[in-house]
């Protein structure tokens, strides 16, 4: 499973690159060199992550043929309490990413104008940032039963 990894890094990782230094020399075409290279990323995860999902586990390796296919039966529901946890984690990450970069943004306008309103102004950001906190509850939660 880990040698999908090291194999499907590049096919990840070099799109990427090659988007940050066309973004960086051509500022024209970059939406189009934006949508071209996201097409490849998502190719590329998709290919990882069919590889990672159908890859047979070190451990099943080891075992006989009818504990092997036992085991791989059982690891099905492994790998859908995994992709949930990373689903849940990624999610709440983002929502509490754009929730503070608005309330914040907010924040710090309505303290310029007036300072007595910090204490009001962070307990609203402390709340957008407990979004990350409940996705990442949620996934410890997910791998625990996987």
């Amino acid at each position: 499973m880990i040698t999908a990894w090291l194999l499907g890094l590049p096919v990840v990782a070099v799109p990427a690159a090659v988007l940050a230094r066309l973004a960086a020399r051509r500022a024209q075409r970059g939406a189009l060199t934006l949508a071209v290279v996201g097409g490849l990323l998502l190719v590329g995860a998709t290919v990882l992550l069919v590889l990672t999902l159908t890859g047979e586990s070190a451990s099943a390796a080891s075992l006989s043929a009818g504990t092997a296919a036992a085991h791989a039966a059982s690891s099905g529901g492994n790998a859908a309490a995994l992709i949930g946890a990373a689903v849940a984690v990624a999610g709440s990450t983002i929502g509490a990413g754009i929730a503070v970069a608005y309330t914040g943004a907010a924040a710090l306008a309505a303290m310029s104008e007036r300072p007595e309103l910090f204490g009001r102004a962070m307990v609203v950001v402390g709340l957008a940032e407990g979004i990350a906190i409940y996705g990442l509850i949620i996934g410890i939660i997910l791998v625990g039963k996987a």
